[in-house]
Formats: structure tokens, C-alpha cells, sequence
């Protein structure tokens, strides 16, 4: 008689029925977001744009910021002469570089992960390899070629963590505790942030008394960020715990057969999402307001300094009141969410956001005060957009496929800056400031409402075979 075929193991990353292992890996899990909110606020909000230029500045020749002005300055990244930037477009170019190869990678990455039976390891190298090129960059002073290849590695990496992290949202919480798990992880991630970023303004502002010049403190500032992201890491990895769905349950053998079969269920995956239209229309509503919500905090900057007339001290403080006034406007919008629903209060905050952007069109140049209070007013609904909108996809993905769908999640998030910065550019050509190309974001405020006003969410939810939380 012929040899049976072996058993395919049993899958279940449904979350734990005890309450108690459950409230552990929820505990882990928001130890994730504290430790690599730091490296966004930090390193790529505020630290690395301003150091990248000053390497790319020296590197063309020029001796100092005000000499770097200059039009005529040029650098061959690539070592040919027909593709050359001007010095201060050099990070934008790597942000760019860096979003377009988490696109590419996102996709294969994800079904990966939904294919193996150790997502906790996915997240730890993936974690370790990102806080790795971070602090490595206290050595990338010769030149900017090296820095630039470990900015643009620690940002991919960083990308495809999240994906990872975000997968087990669903495993880790019950469908009623989703909205306030991910509100949690989102609050303390802001708050973490905003502690290192207040250490590293610190640093950075009293370099001179210290003994060191500013471009040593802020590589300090990297390796802190990098210990920090991995340290960090080790400690959340601990409490979660390893789940798998059918696909890992059924998994082929071999590397090749693996990324192999990984990117084939993916593009299983695209065709079948047509069965799950609601999951679709979230998507596109996610794309369409978090582009006006992410435009809205990229260019706060160039509208405070060119249209407002403010110092940089002023956007320093603004930066750091956007923080920890979004760790509680996390939790606030849990509280919300718990009365009157996840979906309206995502629409409630879309609605301030629109009176946010009306009322910076109208900011009068020159006042702190205000631009302050208008900062306290993005912190308030940044992070229950953001959290709530992550609580309500992770409800529309089938079970065994969190990976998957969370990569097309990131996609929509990275791919999402593309449409705002394209408005906003227009605008700034046509009117020659941003107070215009601000007021400009109301548009995606008000049809990406309309779209997520037209998901739903019960049977986008009932159709991807999850249960139906009490409040929606």
C-alpha cells in the first residue's frame, strides 16, 4: 500500500481565547511602536534631511548652507554625467528611491510572511537589519554615497516592518478590542517618539557647550535612535507568539519554491480581492485622505518659514507639541470610537481636518501663538486618523492573509504621498506660495470621506469571514 500523504498541520492565528495571554501580546505589541516611532520622528522628520544636505553640500563644494544656494552646483550620484541633482534635492531623491523600492518589495515580503510559521522572526531581523543601518550612519561621514545607502535601507526596512507588525494586530485582539489595541500601540508609538526626539533637540541645540560640533551630535542622535529601535525590539518580540494561517499551514518547501509560491499567491491575491469590493473602496478612501492628511504634515514646514515667517525654534516646539498632543489624541479617539464607532469618528476627524486647512489658508505671517495652537489642533486627530483607519482595514482582511493585505495597506500609505505632493507643487507653481496648496488638501479630506462613507463595513466585514465587532 502506498504511503499516505502527510497531514497538513492544523492553522489557527485567531487570537488567544484567555484574556490574560492576550493582554501580554498586546503589551509586546505596543513595545513595537515605541521602538520604532523614534526612528520617523527623529531621523527622518527632522534630522536626516537637514544632515544629507550638508554631505551632499560639501561634496559639491560648497562651504555653507548659503553658498549651497546656488543653482549651478551639482552632484553625479551615479557616477555618470548625464543624471546629476543639485545638493538639496539629494534627500528628497532618496526619500523617493526609498518609497519606490518598499512598493516593489512590499508585495513578495508580505505574502512571505503569510506563507511562513516565524513572523516573530520576520519582525526581529527585519527590525534588527533597520536599527542596524540607523546607527551605522555615525560612521558615513566621508562623503554622502555611504549615507545614502544606509538612509535608504534603514527606510525600506522600517517599511516592511510595519507590514509584519501590523499583521498581527488581528491575531493578538479580539474584534471588539481591535480599535483599542491599535489606538494604544499608535499613542505610546507618539509618545516614545517624542521623548528621544526631545533628548535629540537637546543635544543638538547645546552641541557647542557640550564640546562637539552640530553634525557630531546629530550622528550621536542616529546611534541612540538605532539602540534604541533594537532594544526595544528584543523586548516586545518576547511576549508574542508564533500563529499561522492555511497558506502556512500548506507551504512549499525550498527558498525558491517559496518566493516562488509567495509571489504567485499574491497575484491570486490582486485577482481576488474583487470578491471583497468593500476592502477595495477602504483602500481607496485610505489613499485618497491619508494623502491629504500626510501633504498636510510634509509641508507644514516650507508654509511656517516661507508664508508664516517663523524661526526655526518655532517649528522645532510645533514638532515636538504635534507629538505627545497626538498620544492623547490617540486615546481620545478610542474613547470616541467606543461610543459612537470607529467609522464616524474617522469621518468626524476627517471633518476637523478640513477646518484645519481652511484655517490655515487665513494664519496671519508672523504669529507663533497660532501656528502652535494649529499644531495642537493636527495632533489632536492625527492619531486617531491614522489608528482608526488601521482598526478598520484589519477587519476587512480573510483570516490567514494579514501580510498580504497589510502590504497593500503600506503600498497605499507610501504610494499615497504622490498624489498630495503633485497638488501641492501645482499649486505653489501657480500662486507661488503654499497658503493656496494647503487649503488645496481639502479636497482629499472631502472624497476620501465620501468613499469611506460609502464602505461597508459590516458586510465588507461579513464577507471576509470575520466576526462583526459590537461598534462600527
Amino acid at each position: 500500500m502506498a504511503d499516505a500523504p502527510p497531514a497538513v498541520p492544523s492553522a489557527d492565528n485567531s487570537p488567544s481565547p484567555d484574556p490574560r495571554q492576550r493582554r501580554r501580546e498586546q503589551r509586546g505589541w505596543y513595545l513595537y511602536d515605541w521602538a520604532n516611532s523614534v526612528f520617523i520622528t527623529s531621523v527622518v522628520t527632522v534630522l536626516i534631511g537637514p544632515y544629507m544636505s550638508t554631505l551632499a553640500c560639501a561634496s559639491a563644494g560648497a562651504a555653507d548652507a548659503a553658498a549651497c544656494q546656488d543653482p549651478s552646483l551639482a552632484l553625479a550620484p551615479l557616477g555618470v554625467d548625464w543624471f546629476t541633482l543639485h545638493p538639496n534635492a539629494l534627500y528628497p531623491a532618496l526619500t523617493t528611491l526609498a518609497i519606490l523600492l518598499q512598493i516593489v518589495l512590499l508585495p513578495s515580503v508580505g505574502a512571505m510572511v503569510d506563507r511562513s510559521r516565524h513572523k516573530r522572526r520576520w519582525l526581529f531581523f527585519l527590525a534588527l537589519g533597520g536599527s542596524a543601518c540607523t546607527a551605522a550612519l555615525y560612521a558615513a561621514t566621508d562623503g554622502y554615497h555611504a549615507a545614502s545607502v544606509l538612509f535608504v535601507l534603514a527606510n525600506v526596512l522600517y517599511g516592511l516592518s510595519i507590514v509584519v507588525y501590523n499583521a498581527f494586530l488581528p491575531e493578538i485582539a479580539t474584534a471588539d478590542e481591535r480599535d483599542r489595541v491599535s489606538v494604544t500601540g499608535w499613542g505610546i508609538g507618539y509618545l516614545g517618539g517624542a521623548l528621544l526626539l526631545a533628548v535629540h533637540l537637546g543635544l543638538v541645540l547645546s552641541a557647542d557647550s557640550l564640546g562637539i560640533d552640530t553634525g557630531h551630535a546629530v550622528r550621536i542622535a542616529f546611534v541612540s535612535v538605532g539602540l534604541w529601535w533594537a532594544g526595544f525590539t528584543v523586548l516586545s518580540i518576547r511576549p508574542l507568539r508564533d500563529r499561522y494561517g492555511v497558506l502556512a499551514a500548506g507551504r512549499e518547501k525550498g527558498a525558491r519554491r517559496v518566493v516562488g509560491g509567495s509571489l504567485r499567491q499574491f497575484w491570486h491575491t490582486l485577482r481576488d480581492m474583487r470578491r471583497y469590493p468593500n476592502t477595495i473602496l477602504f483602500l481607496l478612501a485610505f489613499i485618497l485622505f491619508n494623502d491629504g492628511v500626510q501633504a498636510a504634515i510634509r509641508y507644514a514646514a516650507p508654509f511656517a518659514t516661507q508664508d508664516l515667517g517663523l524661526e526655526e525654534d518655532a517649528l522645532i516646539m510645533t514638532i515636538l507639541v504635534i507629538q505627545f498632543v497626538a498620544f492623547a489624541g490617540a486615546f481620545l479617539a478610542g474613547r470616541v470610537a467606543r461610543v459612537v464607532g470607529s467609522k464616524a469618528t474617522v469621518l468626524g476627524s476627517l471633518a476637523v481636518w478640513c477646518l484645519l486647512v481652511a484655517l490655515a489658508y487665513f494664519l496671519p505671517a508672523g504669529n507663533v501663538t497660532l501656528f502652535v495652537a494649529m499644531g495642537v489642533g493636527i495632533g489632536l486627530v492625527l492619531g486617531g486618523t491614522q489608528s482608526l483607519a488601521r482598526s478598520l482595514f484589519s477587519q476587512l482582511i480573510p483570516p490567514g492573509r494579514e501580510a498580504e493585505y497589510f502590504s497593500l495597506y503600506q503600498i497605499s500609505d507610501r504610494g499615497s504621498t504622490f498624489l498630495g505632493s503633485l497638488a501641492v507643487t501645482i499649486a505653489v507653481s501657480l500662486t507661488g506660495g503654499y497658503r493656496f496648496a494647503i487649503l488645496s488638501l481639502i479636497v482629499f479630506f472631502v472624497i476620501g470621506g465620501a468613499l469611506l462613507w460609502r464602505t461597508r463595513m459590516r458586510e465588507g466585514i461579513i464577507a471576509a469571514g470575520n466576526e462583526v465587532p459590537e461598534r462600527l
